[in-house]
């Protein structure tokens, strides 16, 4: 890790005072390790460019000016990062990920049709889908993270008209390999069906895995694609409302057009924070992904020791570790509740992620490898 780079999480008193939904509502004591927000310090770059905008009482709307300049910045960074060749004119702002997929199937999606979704999923695609007029044809993920493209085929045959694929995966921290991606564009190419990419994990990938930008796949990927983006994750700036739709084919910028012009209403410092993350937050992001990587070993480490009884395919990306509970002997408790009432220690809920989710809980490891440790400790004291 880099020495100019401090990470040093706060101790749990001072974490305690944060109003983010991690740590808000939170008892005291409680050991949070919910909601996808790092306990790091922020990025310097990204500090001092909210800071800057501050100083200047510059808190208004955010300009098509400061929204093209992120475009160029995300552009930089997907290069630099990702291998991943970003037309700047064809990044759209947005205020978050989850406006970005509700909005797309709002326009490519008839009222009352379908979208294909790998499961267990991320919490919201349960309530925010069918408040849109949408069914959802849930496809399960087998143990290592993948779905079948067998079962990807029958609901395109059966009538959905598009594919949330959430690339590295949530809650499982699943890297979707290229030949895998490959296989499921040319599906939806075939079906004529749309794959929306959520790959906001995607600059959070750790040591021994790869991804692969769902618009660099093939020419189907992108005849028939999105991407979702932010710097939310990788930066911890979800509280500031940017992300970023990216098209790479006439086709699907067309497609973009359509959606309302409200969604585009990204907030101000969010725009600013992103640009200064994608241009200059390199190296802290690397310093993070050293301490990620550690703390998925020390986690790995601390569950063998203390409860071997959890399972877990320790996450190719994300920092989210997806447990594997049901061999606790706890019955029809959810594990995280007996986690928290028992051992002061808040984990998501498995459930939330799904009927999928039953029996499991995830664990966010977006803190110091000491508070780790303690997690573990608390949930062997529960036990």
């Amino acid at each position: 890790m880099s020495e100019a780079i401090d990470l040093t999480v706060p101790p749990l008193a001072q974490l305690e005072r944060r109003r983010s939904e991690k740590w808000a509502g939170q008892e005291a004591g409680v050991l949070a390790m919910t909601v996808a927000e790092m306990d790091f310090p922020l990025a310097a770059p990204v500090a001092g460019a909210v800071r800057a905008a501050l100083e200047r009482d510059d808190l208004g709307y955010a300009s098509a000016a400061g929204a093209a300049s992120m475009a160029e910045a995300l552009a930089l960074f997907a290069r630099r990062r990702l291998g991943w060749t970003v037309d700047p004119a064809q990044v759209r702002p947005l205020p978050d990920v989850v406006v970005g997929f509700v909005e797309l199937c709002r326009a490519l999606v008839p009222a009352g049709g379908t979208v294909a979704l790998p499961v267990p999923a991320y919490p919201p695609f349960f309530s925010e889908l069918p408040q849109a007029g949408l069914r959802i044809a849930e496809l399960p993920l087998d143990a290592t993270g993948e779905f079948e493209l067998d079962d990807l085929r029958a609901a395109l045959r059966g009538g959905a008209r598009a594919l949330i694929l959430v690339n590295p995966q949530n809650p499982t921290g699943r890297v979707i390999p290229r030949a895998r991606l490959e296989a499921i564009a040319e599906l939806c190419a075939e079906h004529e069906a749309w794959a929306i990419a959520d790959e906001i994990h995607a600059p959070l990938v750790l040591p021994g895995a790869a991804h692969t930008p769902w618009l660099e796949v093939s020419e189907a990927a992108r005849e028939f694609g999105f991407s979702l983006f932010s710097a939310s994750k990788a930066f911890n700036l979800a509280g500031l409302k940017a992300a970023q739709l990216v098209t790479a084919s006439e086709r699907a910028r067309a497609a973009a057009a359509r959606l309302p012009r409200l969604a585009e209403h990204a907030g101000l410092l969010g725009v600013l924070a992103a640009e200064a993350a994608f241009r200059d937050g390199g190296e802290w992001l690397d310093a993070v992904l050293l301490q990620l990587a550690g703390n998925r070993e020390r986690l790995g480490a601390a569950l063998t020791a203390r409860v071997p009884e959890i399972r877990w395919t320790p996450p190719q990306g994300t920092y989210l570790a997806w447990l594997d509970c049901r061999e606790l002997g706890l019955g029809e408790e959810d594990p995280a509740a007996r986690f928290l009432r028992r051992g002061r220690l808040a984990l998501s809920p498995g459930p939330a992620y799904g009927s999928a989710g039953a029996g499991f809980a995830r664990l966010n490891f977006a803190t110091s490898g000491e508070l780790v440790e303690e997690a573990v400790r608390r949930i062997a004291a529960s036990l």
